[in-house]
């Protein structure tokens, strides 16, 4: 029993051995040009399910009608959102493959987030993402404004004209 014991922990120091040889030898490139390490991408999808929770249930309280889609849109414009995750019908954002993970395009002709339940964007738009260049709005925006945006980018690939015109200003 005593030598199985030893032959874990022995097992356990060397997979940490080699993980830190791993790491400070230059096995990680840390640079934001860099792929996602081994199982990196499972992994923070699985975390941000998990700290999104419900919130992707939630309904918003406003109707996504044109006018609260055309605040939206302003909220989208005037806040920084397009720098990052681009305009509609535009190319991508040149500003997004400087992040790790780069921010995804959220406009046409991107598939963004329209797939995705507006409570989870209003969730990300409030919280920000942890080691991403997310950024919360909870302190900065009204929960109206941060419900606008959120079906603003859920209704993306099928707005009316007049909001269409508005993002491409």
């Amino acid at each position: 029993m005593i030598k199985f014991l030893a032959g874990v922990l022995l097992g356990i120091c060397l997979l940490l051995a080699a993980g830190y040889l791993f790491i400070t030898g230059g096995g990680i490139a840390m640079s934001t040009s860099a792929g996602p390490l081994p199982m990196e991408r499972l992994l923070a999808h699985k975390a941000i399910a998990a700290s999104i929770g419900k919130a992707g249930d939630e309904k918003s309280p406003l109707p996504a009608d044109e006018g609260n889609l055309l605040a939206g849109a302003r909220v989208y414009q005037e806040n920084g959102c397009q720098g990052c995750h681009g305009k509609l019908d535009g190319p991508p954002s040149k500003m997004a493959k400087r992040f790790y993970p780069h921010a995804p395009g959220l406009m046409p002709p991107s598939h963004g987030v329209t797939d995705d339940p507006a409570g989870e964007t209003h969730w990300v738009v409030k919280n920000g993402i942890r080691f991403s260049a997310m950024p919360s709005f909870g302190e900065k925006l009204t929960d109206a404004e941060m419900w606008q945006v959120s079906m603003l980018l859920h209704e993306a690939d099928k707005l009316p004209a007049p909001v269409q015109e508005a993002l491409r200003k």
